[in-house]
């Protein structure tokens, strides 16, 4: 384990900000993990993952560390299903490619979302009518003031929509190291009537899709609309969609009557956050070199050398006028630093 100085955290960040980090170190053990943990020396840390969904305002004045834990093994097989355990530090779409690979069945809705495997269940990532805590069956996290691990059931990580017991009650208290899942090896549940994947698979000629052609399809829709980090600087969905009350949904319709939704419950719906912003008129509009993309209303852009703090202020604009015109308030889906 090394600690840098003064290191830039623009190759760790998909949003490509030049903030600076005091100190940066990358673990690729647990004993390592443990032991930066330790370090007395540096009493303000930051632990890093991906760099997919966050957004960087300030230089961090502290001991930044990468959590590189790699490995991927099969820990049980049935007939039907198998548990596959996925270390932190491995790249989410690498690691569904590697269970499609196995033809193990689950997360190929999930393909092409980018981060580390230790950051999706916090965000209890989701695309497609699927989220992780569908086929998480748990994951193993350091508790960072006993230095020991203790293993979360999907039940104990309570889950909800972008939501997780590590964005909330354990925010800040653990450091996960690996997650569990469940995967079909036969039989395996399609999930195709969510956006626009059934015109995707028509459009490819697939009548008798697998869950290679689902992967397949979901990336040919993600890479249409949604820019390449490693081309224009972007963390994914910056917002959540946000759910309503039927009540207030109806309201809207008079003024809005092409205002789309998902049902939720019997008095909630869904409202796609990507048409409120782009009915606000924010949809492919630029401030200089940051701005919205211009084919997904939910993906702010940094298109070369943009300041942290200014994209920050445009999303908080993009909200105050949400609100003002539908009464919603739409939150951010990436966390602001």
């Amino acid at each position: 384990m090394t600690i840098q100085k003064d290191i830039s955290l623009k190759p760790y960040n998909t949003f490509g900000l030049d903030a600076r980090a005091s100190y940066f170190t990358k673990v690729e053990c647990i004993q390592d993990l443990i032991k930066a943990l330790s370090l007395e020396a540096y009493p303000n840390k930051f632990i890093l993952g991906g760099g997919s969904n966050m957004l960087l305002t300030k230089d961090l004045d502290c001991l930044v560390i990468q959590v590189a834990l790699k490995g991927i093994e099969i820990i049980e097989h049935q007939k039907d299903h198998v548990l596959v355990k996925a270390s932190a530090g491995e790249n989410w779409h690498e690691f569904v490619v590697w269970c499609l690979a196995h033809n193990f069945g689950g997360i190929e809705n999930l393909s092409l979302i980018p981060g580390n495997v230790g950051t999706a269940p916090i965000q209890n990532i989701g695309a497609y009518g699927v989220e992780i805590k569908d086929s998480l069956v748990s994951c193993e996290a350091l508790n960072i003031k006993t230095k020991t691990i203790e293993t979360f059931t999907n039940a104990q990580c309570q889950f909800d929509y972008r939501e997780s017991v590590f964005k909330q009650d354990q925010k800040n208290n653990y450091v996960i190291v690996s997650a569990t899942f469940k995967l079909t090896t036969n039989n395996h549940q399609l999930h195709i009537d969510y956006g626009a994947i059934t015109s995707e698979l028509e459009a490819m000629e697939v009548k008798t899709p697998t869950i290679h052609d689902i992967s397949k399809a979901v990336i040919g829709i993600r890479e249409s609309k949604l820019p390449n980090p490693k081309e224009i600087g972007n963390s994914g969905s910056f917002f959540k969609n946000p759910i309503i009350t039927k009540s207030h949904f109806e309201k809207l319709k008079i003024n809005f009557p092409d205002i789309p939704s998902y049902s939720i419950s019997a008095n909630q719906v869904k409202v796609p956050a990507g048409w409120l912003i782009e009915k606000s008129g924010f949809k492919g509009k630029t401030f200089g070199n940051y701005g919205v993309h211009k084919k997904q209303a939910l993906v702010l852009v940094n298109y070369g050398n943009a300041k942290g703090e200014d994209i920050y202020a445009l999303a908080k604009l993009i909200q105050k006028t949400i609100l003002q015109i539908f009464g919603i308030t739409i939150e951010t889906e990436v966390n602001i630093i």
